[in-house]
């Protein structure tokens, strides 16, 4: 009975050791190569960068002037006898020059410009939800893995104090209800393992399409630090958000865009100027030269040029309603975000400064008492599984953190500098 007493102490120890989230693994992908790979392959950042520069070329296309037009011919030639000459008989050369209104380019074009500076400024928001995602899905699989190690290691535990309940029930001294349970214990703890690890699988498949890479690419081990420092107050970072977001920034060249575009719907009523310079080459006669104006009779104006007006105003006021709501869903995902992650940090400190302390401190009074027969084994079993579901709700609350802190800097815009 002695022995096994100093086999339960020893077990024990090993299952109030240090969880295998401390343990530094050898082979690491760390997060700042994860974001890099992100930024190189992913194929979706390379699209909306490709569609910003094409945005970008429209701008020069916008406010260009039309191409002019260059004719020739020959006129008045008989139709009896096309090669003889007339007093009238020419061989024309003539170009054609359109003048749009005063303002039409103009403002086509700062349409052109505002709508490309939005393209790359959506871009460089997709870049950031891209980063933040990259680093929600490295942490949620670096919580798995923790668990998964934490999990193992009690189920190892579990196995031990089986062997130990046998060897009790065998010599008369146990329960066969202790060994019936701790078989019980062992395989559901078999079953949660199995669902992470099919979990881990499917998460990492995910991190890999992030980063641009086939599902079946292994992903080594994680890394998962302790959570920062107290985040900025709401107001701070509303105001990093309001200055820094890009999607705010492209918002509101939108609405800039719309304002110029329905400028330019105003002037569409205005007519256009064509120049026509001719030059015809009478071959027996003295030459002609020909000098025309015209401009553009906008005759189904209530058809054409009025509709547009009306839909660049529709467009204005739409642009800026979504401008505002984009700013009132911003400022209500950071208070949220925040509250998220100063929970998590301070439960984090809770339990690693009370619960967790409190709960080993439980093992080894059961442990005491069971030396003692004050207590049944189960008791034992159960305090330690106890210590081992904090550790993994720790890990958690780890990884909670660092995914709010994640979305939280992809809305301002910037680092917040209170990793550690």
């Amino acid at each position: 009975m002695q022995k096994v007493s100093y086999l339960v102490a020893a077990l024990v120890a090993i299952g109030t050791q240090a969880p295998a989230s401390a343990q530094v693994p050898s082979d690491t992908l760390h997060l700042v190569d994860a974001v890099a790979i992100a930024h190189d392959a992913n194929p979706m950042l390379q699209a909306v960068r490709l569609r910003a520069d094409a945005a970008a070329a429209r701008a020069p296309q916008a406010g260009a002037m039309p191409d002019p037009l260059l004719a020739f011919g020959l006129r008045n030639r008989p139709v009896d006898n096309f090669g003889t000459a007339q007093p009238m008989t020419m061989n024309v050369v003539q170009l054609t020059q359109r003048f749009p209104w005063p303002g039409k380019l103009g403002f086509a074009e700062e349409r052109a410009e505002h709508l490309a500076s939005a393209e790359s400024l959506e871009a460089d928001e997709v870049e950031q939800q891209l980063v933040a995602r990259v680093k929600s899905v490295y942490y949620r699989l670096a919580h798995m893995d923790r668990s998964l190690d934490i999990m193992r290691e009690t189920r190892e535990l579990l196995r031990n104090f089986f062997e130990v309940s046998s060897t009790l029930y065998a010599v008369g001294a146990g329960l066969q209800q202790d060994v019936l349970q701790a078989q019980i214990a062992i395989a559901q703890m078999t079953e949660d393992i199995t669902v992470v690890e099919q979990d881990r699988v499917a998460m990492a498949a995910r991190l890999n399409a992030l980063l641009g890479r086939y599902a079946t690419v292994p992903v080594p081990d994680l890394e998962l630090p302790e959570p920062g420092g107290e985040l900025p107050p709401v107001d701070s970072l509303i105001g990093l958000a309001a200055e820094l977001r890009p999607a705010l920034a492209a918002a509101r060249e939108r609405v800039l865009a719309a304002e110029a575009g329905y400028r330019a719907a105003r002037r569409q009523l205005y007519p256009d100027i064509a120049i026509t310079l001719g030059y015809g080459q009478r071959p027996e006669f003295v030459d002609f030269v020909t000098v025309m104006v015209g401009i553009s009779i906008p005759l189904f104006a209530g058809s054409r040029q009025l509709p547009l007006r009306r839909e660049m105003e529709a467009m204005q006021s739409m642009e800026q309603a979504r401008e505002q709501n984009l700013y009132n869903e911003t400022f209500a995902q950071l208070t949220e975000l925040r509250a998220e992650a100063e929970r998590a940090r301070n439960l984090s400190g809770l339990y690693a400064n009370a619960v967790l302390p409190q709960a080993r401190a439980a093992v080894e009074s059961a442990l005491s008492a069971y030396r003692v027969g004050r207590v049944d084994y189960m008791t034992l079993v159960t305090n330690q599984m106890t210590v081992n579901r904090y550790e993994i709700e720790s890990v958690r609350l780890a990884a909670d953190y660092h995914n709010a802190l994640a979305r939280l800097e992809a809305l301002v815009g910037t680092d917040l500098g209170v990793s550690p």
